[in-house]
């Protein structure tokens, strides 16, 4: 099932996913589902094979979006990215997608689509503030887990406010 489009109306903010450049970060939106992931059969293997739940984790990002729920793991969104937004979040944090809630990360992960560790490994758009909206890795994903909008800009400036407000 592709990514919800209104991702930001019919969810809530999860998480936050920090840049550990300290400016950046993405947040995860919620809650998530069962999707495209939880039927692959390579996917569900490789958490057996993990001894991991596979177990519902949201979408990362806002203006450059991916369900993790919905990626398989395929990796041509890293392949075609221009501007390497996206790495594999296990070559950086190798622990389980819902450890990635509030997470941070150095965006030292792989951005090689050869180089993940196995199809627990997901998309993660880690440099989100780099894009140049050219949409490439929009047009590739398999399960059209990625959405890449400009306008969702609002929905991240909305959450930032809020998250501030929540934390002082």
């Amino acid at each position: 099932m592709p990514i919800d489009p209104k991702f930001p109306t019919n969810h809530n903010v999860i998480g936050v996913h920090n840049h550990a450049d300290g400016q950046h970060y993405h947040f995860v939106w919620g809650p998530g589902s069962f999707s495209d992931a939880s039927e692959d059969a390579d996917v569900r293997e490789a958490y057996y094979t993990r001894r991991e739940d596979l177990v519902p984790v949201g979408v990362h990002g806002t203006m450059v979006a991916v369900d993790w729920d919905s990626c398989i793991a395929d990796g041509s969104c890293l392949q075609a990215c221009p501007v390497n937004v996206f790495q594999w979040y296990r070559t950086e944090n190798d622990v389980p997608a819902i450890g990635m809630v509030n997470a941070t990360s150095g965006g030292t992960g792989s951005n090689v689509k050869e180089e993940r560790l196995d199809a627990t490994d997901k998309s993660d758009p880690i440099r989100e503030h780099e894009c140049i909206w050219c949409m490439a890795c929009v047009t590739v994903c398999p399960p059209k887990a990625v959405k890449v909008d400009q306008e969702n800009m609002h929905f991240h400036i909305v959450a930032s406010d809020t998250s501030i407000t929540m934390n002082t």
